[in-house]
């Protein structure tokens, strides 16, 4: 079952109003969308944006109704989509980053480095850039910097250089091929010091860079401010520090220009009882900051 992350923090912050525009930038299978919806209806507009089919088409089932408006596209493009709708303003948005519950547990997808599936990790079809194409065609120096930069990997050079001695060898197809390579590259008292699973940051550092995730998300926030109201809201739940650290720069540059203040101080964490009823949030921060001119 969907569970929402921070679904009572989010509708707390953002307070959608009957009658008001929301816009849920990430709307997978809708669990956010559907308790906006709510609230606003039935004067209310929901525009919900994902790059996934698949999501697109089970958030259809759920989300219903003429105020409903589902785009397949990438969130990057909000201003030029709701402007090509005719929507000039909205009294809100959220982003939801990450990979889905779907995504990761779809093998087909490539984005679990516990099951075996083709090295993909696109978010959409929008793109032909798979990271089976980084694994194979990167030089080592490339492969380092997108572990160190987007993984933030200590140990880059050394996956890196054994990616590079394999495909020699072999072209490297499947998610548990790569995980073998670090599996073997990294002595074993390192893997137990890493604590989480040692493909984890290297399969982030693939994702990010075949979906050019960090730009996307700097573009998609520069275009939802552009069209928020004064007095709406921008809220987003990001789940690693690369996403955490753009968004709480952005907004604090807003803040600092007089444009928007911090709806809270820092980043609100979940509470105890959701981690342990959906571990995923765990690792959630929710940022958020309403326009004052």
């Amino acid at each position: 079952m969907h569970i929402p992350v921070m679904l009572d923090e989010v509708l707390e912050i953002l307070n959608p109003t009957p009658g008001g525009i929301y816009v849920d930038a990430t709307v997978g299978l809708g669990g956010h969308a559907m308790a906006i919806l709510r609230r606003i209806s039935p004067e209310g507009k929901l525009i919900g944006i994902d790059r996934d089919e698949k999501a697109l088409k089970l958030a259809s089932e759920v989300l219903k109704g003429e105020n409903v408006k589902l785009l397949k596209a990438n969130f990057r493009q909000i201003k030029e989509l709701l402007e090509s709708l005719g929507v000039m303003e909205i009294d809100g948005v959220l982003f939801d980053l990450g990979v889905s519950s779907l995504q990761i547990e779809d093998e087909e997808r490539g984005f679990s480095f516990l099951k075996d599936g083709p090295l993909d990790m696109r978010m959409g079809d929008d793109t032909e850039l798979r990271a089976v194409d980084l694994v194979n065609e990167l030089s080592l120096e490339e492969l380092v910097r997108i572990f160190k930069l987007y993984g933030e990997e200590k140990n880059a050079y050394i996956i890196a250089k054994a990616i590079v001695n394999r495909r020699k060898k072999q072209r490297i197809e499947r998610t548990l091929d790569l995980v073998r390579i670090l599996r073997e590259v990294l002595p074993k008292p390192l893997q137990r010091r890493m604590g989480k699973h040692p493909a984890r940051r290297v399969f982030q550092a693939l994702r990010i860079a075949v979906n050019d995730e960090l730009e996307s998300l700097k573009d998609g926030l520069r275009g939802a401010f552009a069209l928020l109201k004064i007095g709406g809201v921008i809220c987003v739940i990001s789940y690693h520090s690369l996403e955490d650290r753009i968004v709480k720069s952005y907004f604090r540059e807003l803040s600092e220009k007089g444009l928007a203040e911090l709806c809270v101080k820092g980043a609100l964490r979940p509470k105890e009882e959701e981690i342990a009823s959906n571990p995923r949030s765990r690792s959630a921060k929710l940022r958020a900051v309403r326009r004052l001119i």
